[in-house]
């Protein structure tokens, strides 16, 4: 596959350029699969920052028109305004509460899109919320926690929805080792503290939690792994790590990684089993791990320190102990970090304009209703490609 040329991406912004030089398959799939997009409306729901700017300008410079917002938190104002000067509508801020996010979600249903890319299910739910969307041919899916949204729903989507996290090749390359390498980057740029000897345990033991323990246990973490299904408990055991009960583990616990995807994870039992100055970081999409309602009931006053983003939150308990949050556990590899690096994001970005051509002209079997994974045959091409790629490094 060829190398993409410096000023192959239409983005005039050197953030933009600089990862566009990094993903070249990205720009080969763009360059073959251009014509889907032609005179298509794009609705985007994905965390704005250079990487995924240069996905969102390869589709407007096919023909696309595209109305795009971010998650709460993780917004990056240069690039959103770069891709604004551009022409593309960008609605909405990193500043923004989940009640303007669903705000921002409305307008971006309100320009009628044919094809929608998500991030969390947001858009999807909001096309269900409306009864549908006419015109609307399907969707992608970015998060392991958007399709565990979309499968719990009593409703199904009456389209196509490709869920880009079921790909055994993404979960492999961007959630394993991108995730691992980011948020433990993220960690060490919000707290900059060390890494080797601490005790930290990571709840939630999927691609994106297994990453961040290997790595952690890497860089010289004594790391406990918490997770309830045994098999990825196993998986744990024999990576070396130490395995047990949640609730036993978090007295020893000094950096907890919040890695399941699911709501309230940590309750009132858990909160009380941390030790004194316990660090609390999100990894998943979601910062609703931690519940912020026990949390408020628990704490007799906050200390916030540090720039956006990157912000320390010192809770001080009734009972005089400590829990430092950061960035309200929003995502730590976002908040305080760049991302995941540019190659794993090249590897998952190609994923969605696959997936999303592939829904857009028709694949070589018509796409059943509902949440599905990446079909196999672009796994595997995109897999061969990749290898290629990495070897000519």
């Amino acid at each position: 596959m060829p190398e993409p040329s410096p000023a192959r991406c239409p983005i005039p912004h050197d953030g933009i350029q600089w990862a566009a030089r990094h993903m070249p398959m990205l720009a080969a799939t763009m360059e073959t699969h251009a014509a889907a997009f032609a005179g298509r409306r794009i609705g985007i729901c994905l965390h704005i920052e250079p990487k995924t700017a240069v996905l969102v300008g390869y589709l407007a410079q096919a023909g696309a028109e595209i109305t795009l917002t971010g998650s709460p938190g993780t917004t990056q104002e240069d690039t959103a305004d770069a891709l604004r000067d551009y022409g593309i509508e960008v609605v909405g801020h990193r500043t923004d509460d989940l009640d303007r996010h669903r705000e921002n979600i409305a307008q971006v249903l309100d320009a009628r899109p044919d094809l929608i890319l998500d991030n969390g299910a947001d858009l999807i739910e909001g096309v269900l919320a409306r009864g549908g969307l006419s015109g609307l041919v399907g969707a992608t899916e970015e998060t392991t926690t958007g399709g565990l949204r979309i499968r719990s729903w009593d409703r199904q989507p009456d389209f196509p929805v490709i869920v880009i996290n079921d790909s055994r090749l993404k979960l492999l390359v961007e959630n394993e080792f991108g995730v691992g390498q980011s948020v433990v980057q993220g960690f060490m740029n919000a707290t900059n503290l060390m890494i080797p000897g601490v005790h930290a345990t990571v709840v939630g033991y999927g691609p994106c939690g297994r990453g961040v323990a290997d790595t952690l246990a890497r860089l010289g973490a004594r790391v406990a792994v918490a997770d309830t299904d045994p098999y990825r408990a196993l998986e744990a055991v024999m990576a070396g790590h130490q395995v047990g009960d949640l609730i036993d583990l978090l007295p020893r616990t000094q950096l907890l990684f919040l890695a399941t995807g699911h709501r309230s994870v940590i309750g009132a039992a858990e909160l009380g089993a941390l030790r004194d100055g316990s660090v609390i970081a999100g990894v998943g999409h979601m910062p609703w791990e931690l519940d912020a309602g026990v949390l408020a009931e628990h704490t007799a006053g906050v200390h916030r320190s540090g720039p956006s983003g990157q912000e320390r939150a010192v809770h001080r308990l009734h009972d005089g102990r400590e829990i430092v949050i950061l960035a309200d556990t929003k995502m730590i590899n976002l908040t305080a970090a760049k991302g995941n690096p540019i190659q794993a994001m090249d590897l998952g970005l190609t994923l969605q304009a696959r997936s999303l051509a592939a829904i857009a002209t028709g694949h070589d079997q018509p796409l059943a209703t509902g949440a599905q994974a990446v079909p196999t045959s672009i796994d595997r091409q995109i897999a061969t490609d990749l290898v290629h790629t990495l070897s000519r490094i």
